[in-house]
């Protein structure tokens, strides 16, 4: 099995730590080492380094080598502008088969946490199994634990299709992020999964699917395949990638495909998507509060301090986040968390280059 990260997000949700050159997936988030490096050694038990792909964009390309030493040059991907998912997972299948033919393919973000990593590659392997046998398309879903507002969702039939004792169902339908009325009904009705953007599939049967049901795309792609390995190849991926569209693949591929297949799935997931969950996975004091201990806050609770270089008195404050990187400093309420990527838009339209 071969792997392909996907590590171009630009991380606007985590201002001001994360900026242009450094988003989310290259910083220490939660844990000591960032989110990239947890992303690769949770393979390497079953994937060796020469099996792992990462797909970027320029300005994180130098970063990403230097975290990732043991991932050679050649397998780290440079997209020269970010066009969602599909064209990203196309780009990377193509390297692949020109590299290693017809392998089975995990695809799967960069900046997500799995605590229950042994569970989490016991699901890949059992993912792997039946893409071989049946060259389906699979996603794992996450059983959810609570009605998440903040996730896509993956409705599936009732009938278990696995194989060798694995789980697994076909699915019905991808579902956007619904409301909160609309999540509790997901989970009432017992049939719908967290959709954690997490694949597996043989390479043949992605690129069949995308030369199927993405005509426009392929055609991009197929100019890009022949001219691996030649001196053109640079040339041709700036020039195809300007032109091709900005597509995921849920919305390109797996909503429209007949072959999709979920595994259930429960191993501590969770995409980290706001300061506020951060907060929620940190260990706190008995106030609630995350923060260090030299960090001075009195009548304050809930709240999450990350500053490194100063103390901070807080006095009667309340579910607050504070960040503080020396050039910027957010102050929000925690359940305002997500409006982090409206001051990204706002610092964008002021031309405010330095703060991003």
């Amino acid at each position: 099995m071969l792997a392909l990260i996907m590590a171009g997000g630009s991380g606007t949700r985590f201002w001001p730590r994360s900026r242009t050159s450094k988003p989310k997936q290259l910083l220490n988030i939660h844990g000591e080492s960032t989110m990239i490096q947890q992303t690769v050694n949770r393979l390497l038990p079953i994937i060796p380094p020469e099996g792992i792909y990462v797909v970027s964009t320029l300005p994180q390309i130098e970063e990403i080598k230097q975290q990732l030493p043991q991932i050679h040059h050649s397998n780290i991907l440079v997209e020269p502008i970010g066009k969602n998912t599909a064209p990203c997972i196309g780009l990377g299948a193509l390297f692949m088969q020109h590299n290693a033919n017809d392998e089975v393919m995990v695809v799967l973000p960069a900046d997500h946490l799995i605590q229950d990593e042994d569970e989490f590659r016991k699901k890949l392997l059992c993912a792997e199994t039946i893409a071989k046998k049946d060259g389906a398309l699979i996603t794992l879903g996450i059983k959810p634990t609570k009605p998440a507002t903040g996730y896509g969702y993956i409705q599936h039939t009732t009938e278990d299709i696995g194989v060798e004792d694995i789980l697994a169902y076909k699915v019905k339908t991808f579902a956007e992020k619904p409301n909160y009325a609309t999540a509790c009904r997901f989970l009432e009705s017992g049939d719908f999964l967290w959709n954690s953007g997490i694949f597996v599939w043989k390479i043949s049967s992605i690129l069949h699917e995308m030369k199927e049901l993405m005509p426009e795309m392929w055609d991009g792609l197929e100019e890009i395949r022949k001219a691996l390995g030649t001196p053109e190849q640079d040339e041709v991926i700036e020039r195809v990638y300007r032109q091709i569209r900005n597509i995921s693949i849920d919305y390109g591929i797996m909503e429209q495909a007949g072959d999709v297949v979920v595994l259930p799935s429960s191993f501590g997931w969770n995409d980290v998507g706001s300061w506020d969950e951060v907060y929620r996975l940190s260990q706190k004091d008995d106030d609630g509060n995350s923060a260090d201990a030299k960090h001075i806050l009195l009548d304050s609770s809930n709240c999450l301090i990350d500053v490194q270089d100063k103390i901070v008195a807080a006095i009667g404050l309340e579910n607050f986040v504070v960040v503080d990187t020396g050039d910027a400093l957010l102050i929000c309420p925690r359940d305002k968390a997500q409006q982090v990527k409206e001051v990204v838009d706002l610092l964008k339209e002021r031309d405010e280059s330095s703060l991003l």
